[in-house]
């Protein structure tokens, strides 16, 4: 013990003293970090961590967007009196349909798909999808979804905001408002386009609408650089970097009206951009990942590799606590999505082998990573494809049935909900809005559509409109989730 010691205290002090005040002084250097962590969480403002409404079970959402509508009766609705009656025009039993570009005489198209029973639960999957047939029994079907329009930019618009004109918040955006995000170092909501191009209703239905622009979508760009300038300039020390950073908050805090919101969401942007270069160069790095994890994905091969490398970025998202991931399949003009107007099998024989292994992958890689309980996976497009043929061979829009899918975050897989008549027409049984798609995403992460919302023009918005039904027969015991909402 030093002389200096001996000085201070007037006497010598034991090992034990000693190794009590070490402990004690490892413990405060602790404290200390952990209370950084939180400073930095609260630095996050708008978007800091929030607790639910009641208890969830899910933390966080892939949305595997299908951009062009996938035809529910080549993919997870069985048809076989379709091609019975191929080329016939259609029964007027089955009711009426107006669709956007078949005008006169429609003929029904039979297909040429075949459909296989996977898993213990046996529910039928087109030979488009082998991949994701095989991990059918972690799945729930819902067939039996309904939209309200047949024109791309108003559905996609419906199906991402609950409306179908633009200006309305999202689903991301709401779930950013109601829960916040977990992420230090990534926005809490990502959206990853597809590279070929954009879709009909651009950027607005991702946006944040009327929410605080806190709340808005982070738009990762296409290839294997999502987010430019990512790395700090070798000459700038991040001292440095955080120090100007730290700078123009003071300036704009000393200017800022208490309540410029678009102000303080520039301010949270550009400590994000900061703690991105410091912290997040190794989420887009994949490098570190196991040949056996690439290969599951389809990374390193086509036509996978792209599909592949922004499931597998979004599976890193959701470990890092990021609240809504939106991977789009499709982009670009007409055939180039899902959108078969001219041609059924070139189109969804190409669409599905994009995107069919990394689907498929994601949801593997979820389950032996434990984060496919607390992840929801949601499968699907604005709408379905017409059972009359376009043409002779396409398929024109269809939004009244069709089929999406959930997996993971407490859905019940292995299950199918709802159907449709015997042609794929009309939605007939335990019919689902894109109203109720949404109930039952907020339901799971613990949110009540009800007590989610914000004023607008002198009304409480909320996502759901009007009201959505929770789809119960996915999402456990009727009496529970009764309980959880009241």
């Amino acid at each position: 013990m030093s002389a200096d010691v001996r000085r201070t205290t007037g006497r010598s002090r034991s090992r034990r003293e000693f190794l009590r005040d070490g402990c004690c002084g490892f413990g405060g250097l602790a404290l200390a970090a952990m209370l950084h962590d939180e400073q930095v969480r609260a630095g996050a403002g708008a978007v800091a961590p929030r607790t639910s409404h009641f208890p969830a079970k899910a933390n966080s959402v892939i949305f595997l967007f299908m951009a062009g509508g996938p035809s529910h009766v080549e993919t997870f609705d069985p048809k076989p009196l379709l091609n019975k009656l191929h080329g016939q025009p259609r029964p007027k039993e089955f009711g009426e349909a107006k669709y956007q570009f078949i005008q006169s005489d429609p003929r029904l198209l039979g297909t040429k798909r075949t459909f296989q029973r996977y898993g213990e639960s046996g529910i039928e999957v087109s030979d488009l999808f082998p991949h994701t047939g095989r991990c059918i029994d972690d799945i729930a079907v819902i067939r039996s979804c309904f939209g309200d329009s047949v024109v791309h930019s108003a559905a996609q618009y419906e199906l991402l905001s609950g409306r179908v004109v633009p200006g309305f918040p999202s689903i991301g955006s709401w779930l950013l408002y109601g829960l916040g995000t977990e992420s230090r170092s990534v926005p809490g909501y990502v959206v990853m386009p597809d590279p070929k191009g954009a879709l009909e209703a651009g950027q607005p239905m991702y946006t944040q609408g009327f929410l605080p622009a806190s709340y808005q979508p982070t738009m990762f760009r296409p290839g294997q650089r999502p987010v430019l300038n990512l790395e700090r300039p070798p000459q700038v020390e991040a001292r440095q970097r955080q120090r100007t950073v730290q700078l123009i908050r003071d300036l704009n805090e000393a200017a800022m009206p208490a309540e410029d919101a678009e102000l303080r969401a520039r301010m949270e942007a550009y400590d994000m951009a900061f703690r991105m270069q410091s912290e997040a160069p190794a989420l887009f790095d994949l490098s570190g990942e196991t040949e056996e994890t690439l290969a599951l994905y389809g990374i390193g091969a086509e036509p996978t590799d792209d599909y592949g490398r922004r499931c597998l970025l979004a599976r890193k998202l959701v470990e890092q606590g990021v609240r809504f991931i939106c991977v789009v399949s499709g982009g670009g003009p007409g055939n180039m999505q899902w959108d078969a107007h001219g041609d059924i099998e070139e189109n969804h024989l190409r669409k599905a082998a994009e995107t069919d292994q990394p689907v498929a992958g994601l949801l593997k890689d979820l389950k032996r990573r434990g984060l496919f309980e607390s992840t929801l996976v949601l499968w699907g497009g604005e709408f379905g494809r017409s059972p009359e043929g376009q043409s002779t061979s396409g398929r024109d829009h269809h939004n009244l049935g069709f089929s999406m899918w959930m997996a993971g975050g407490g859905i019940q897989g292995g299950k199918i909900v709802g159907a449709t008549d015997a042609i794929g027409l009309h939605a007939v049984e335990k019919r689902h809005h894109f109203r109720d798609i949404h109930t039952t995403i907020l339901h799971q992460l613990g949110l009540d559509q009800h007590r989610l919302t914000f004023p607008h023009f002198g009304r409480d918005e909320r996502l759901t409109f009007v009201e959505g039904d929770v789809i119960r027969e996915i999402v456990g015991d009727r009496q529970e989730t009764s309980r959880q909402e009241g």
